[in-house]
């Protein structure tokens, strides 16, 4: 049996999920269109501070948490810290039946570096 790479199941995720950039969310938030934005970072990193609006649903637990919060038909935005986690989880929503589902590209690194706002 071939064994996978974290490398190659990120990039295989990042075929299938579409990417959003931090001015795209930016034009999105500001637009009035509804979605949910899903911070799928540790804890830990959320306690640190996150884009405001955004939900937690930490990956590890998304499976299981995220039919009870978020509806299959909803407008769905995923970030972590550079945007391969996002695709993986993305790839799961995807899985789950969640049909508009993005990742932002470069994550919340790319987010605080281009100024966007802090909420914590």
């Amino acid at each position: 049996m071939s064994h996978k790479t974290a490398q190659q199941l990120i990039a295989e995720a990042k075929q299938r999920v579409s990417e959003t950039t931090v001015h795209e969310l930016r034009e999105l938030q500001s637009g009035g269109e509804p979605f949910v934005l899903v911070d799928v970072r540790e804890q830990n990193e959320w306690n640190l501070g996150h884009i405001p609006g955004a939900i937690y649903i930490g990956r590890g637990v998304l499976e299981s948490s995220v039919e009870q919060r978020i509806p299959r038909e909803a407008r769905v935005v995923l970030y972590c810290q550079s945007g391969n986690r996002s695709a993986l989880a993305g790839q799961t929503l995807l899985e789950l039946g969640y049909g508009n589902v993005v990742s932002l590209a470069g994550g919340w690194r790319d987010w605080v570096g281009s100024g966007g706002e802090v909420a914590d």
